[in-house]
């Protein structure tokens, strides 16, 4: 019980366990988490460790991704996120949320919340989603200036610098970030939005030895890759951000259609989780029985 108890709380740092997990052999899978409950669910599904996209969190909250949210309102995601599973996250930092002092005060923030890794990009406010259009990028220096301020402040976070540069200025744009960026003391590269299985070959040859973090985001710009397939490309990480949100938006519109229309939840009854599934997933009876014992009353001995 991660949420409650000190004992069963992982005697390394989520960095630690994050920076171990990237080392093992094979690529290591990272399917986005929204909440406390997709992340336990993930762990059901026997995950290892799990991301959390800036775009699922603004989205669950109203919001396009457009760098509105602060540091402390990721800081209550990360938060119930690790709590709940105890499993090494990674987080979405966007741009840092300012310059290098701000950077700073992200990686303790998150470091301090639970985190085990975060990623920069190189994009500038106000920052859109990668495979959108028209993205404005932030000159090389000031990004490598970010990435080493972003090494200064972390003490186990693994710092990944992630970079947009691909659509505007090509794979060899991308590649001399890249090069940049690790240099500052990036510990791995998320070239964002590449289109074709040659691009990932390029950046792959062109960073020899180098972490490299693929992004499987569904309705973007590039192509549909199994993890296996991006294994074989070379690449250390893959993430599937929104996914986990976009099939529970879909769900709550169907049962609110199908509560309109009906004036009931009849028709969605087999697709819902049931009470047992949703008591035995949060662990409700584990939480009830250390409450029993702790909170047990004691009669006072009785004094004549």
């Amino acid at each position: 019980m991660t949420y409650l108890i000190a004992e069963d709380l992982p005697e390394e740092s989520a960095g630690r366990r994050f920076r171990k997990a990237l080392n093992d052999p094979g690529i290591l899978r990272l399917p986005g988490a929204h909440n406390g409950q997709s992340a336990l669910q993930a762990k059901g599904a026997d995950f290892e460790a799990l991301y959390l996209s800036g775009a699922a969190m603004t989205a669950s909250m109203g919001l396009p991704d457009l760098g509105i949210i602060t540091v402390d309102e990721v800081c209550f995601f990360i938060r119930q996120i690790a709590r709940a599973s105890g499993l090494p996250l990674l987080v979405d930092g966007d741009t840092g949320y300012g310059e290098a002092l701000n950077v700073m005060h992200m990686v303790r923030a998150f470091e301090e919340a639970g985190a085990g890794a975060v990623h920069l990009e190189d994009q500038l406010l106000p920052k859109k989603c990668g495979h959108l259009n028209d993205k404005k990028l932030a000159p090389a220096a000031d990004m490598a200036a970010k990435v080493a301020a972003a090494a200064k402040a972390s003490r186990d976070l693994v710092i990944i610098a992630r970079t947009d540069a691909a659509a505007s200025e090509g794979i060899e744009g991308a590649v001399a970030r890249a090069k940049l960026y690790v240099a500052a003391g990036a510990d791995a590269i998320f070239p964002e939005a590449l289109t074709s299985v040659e691009m990932f070959k390029e950046m792959r040859a062109a960073l020899p030895g180098v972490k490299l973090l693929a992004n499987m985001t569904e309705f973007g710009r590039t192509p549909a890759l199994t993890a296996k397939e991006f294994e074989e490309l070379g690449y250390d990480m893959v993430i599937w951000p929104v996914s986990s949100l976009r099939v529970a938006n879909k769900a709550q519109e169907k049962l609110y259609a199908a509560l309109a229309r009906d004036g009931a939840t009849t028709a969605m009854i087999p697709e819902m989780q049931t009470r047992k599934e949703l008591y035995d997933t949060i662990g409700l009876n584990t939480f009830e029985a250390l409450d029993t014992s702790i909170a047990a009353s004691v009669a006072p001995d009785w004094v004549a």
